[in-house]
């Protein structure tokens, strides 16, 4: 006789237990040890969560540089180089200007993603793609309505 243990047998109804996320019925992946896990999607848009984090970090801390290196308003003799120091004092706030529009871009979108609405578009009402998503993180609009707009401003004149 031997003395190894057979295998205890599952009943029909009863599934092995592989390790993966099991759906809970509530629509929720959970991992064997009971945790919620992320769907593909979710996981996506953490990442785009994470990368806008950093661009925000990366605007803010080039935008305190960027205060400290903006020059003065500053008389000079010389008309050309007035004008000159002119013009750049102008770029340099335009970028500013458009940096903070892009600022409060990437906080609405990181709004969006902690409300649960990130993703999707504010005309059809549609998922973005994730390969959109991941080109322009704060985008509002799937690429069909986006499309339509820029149309819609082409015949327009704007």
């Amino acid at each position: 006789m031997s003395s190894q243990k057979k295998k205890p047998v599952l009943p029909d109804n009863a599934q092995k237990d592989t390790g993966a996320p099991k759906n809970n019925g509530a629509g929720e992946n959970v991992s064997p040890a009971g945790k919620k896990s992320l769907s593909v999607r979710e996981e996506h848009l953490q990442d785009i969560k994470c990368d806008l984090l950093k661009q925000k970090e990366i605007i803010l801390s080039e935008a305190e540089v960027a205060i400290n290196v903006l020059p003065e308003q500053t008389a000079f003799s010389d008309l050309g180089d007035q004008a000159s120091a002119e013009t750049d004092r102008s770029f340099m706030l335009q970028l500013r200007g458009r940096e903070q529009k892009l600022l409060k871009k990437i906080e609405e979108a990181i709004d969006r993603i902690d409300c649960g609405t990130f993703g999707i578009c504010d005309v059809c009402g549609e998922p973005i793609g994730i390969k959109r998503l991941k080109a322009r993180p704060v985008t509002t609009m799937c690429i069909a309505c986006k499309t339509e707009q820029e149309e819609d401003e082409k015949e327009a004149g704007l």
